[in-house]
Order: C-alpha cells, then structure tokens, then sequence
C-alpha cells in the first residue's frame, strides 16, 4: 500500500450538461377560502391522538 502524494491532483470539469440548471420556478398555490382543509399527515393525526390520551388521564 502507498502513501498521500504530495502532488495535488488537478481539478475535475464535468461533462457537458452535467451541472445544476438554475431556474426560478414559481410553487405558491392560490387555494380558496371555502376548500375544505386537507387531512393532516401521519405523524401529525398520531401526535393528536397521543396528546388526547395525555389529557384523559
């Protein structure tokens, strides 16, 4: 087995097309006052129902 060498290795260009694109994409949602709100998540419908039992003892 060799050691480190003390000669640094020259930097890598990626190939073509590899590289990040950027682009301002817009994701907000107008959603309307009288839409009926989703069902909350596993882990959130599971904290609710642990913080219930909490409370009834």
């Amino acid at each position: 087995m060799t050691g480190p060498s003390s000669t640094p290795r020259g930097e890598h260009t990626p190939k073509p097309g590899i590289t990040w694109q950027t682009e301002l994409v817009r994701t907000e949602q107008h959603v309307d006052d009288d839409t009926p709100d989703p069902r909350p998540n596993r882990a959130t419908r599971r904290a609710i129902q642990r913080a219930a039992r909490k409370k009834q003892r």
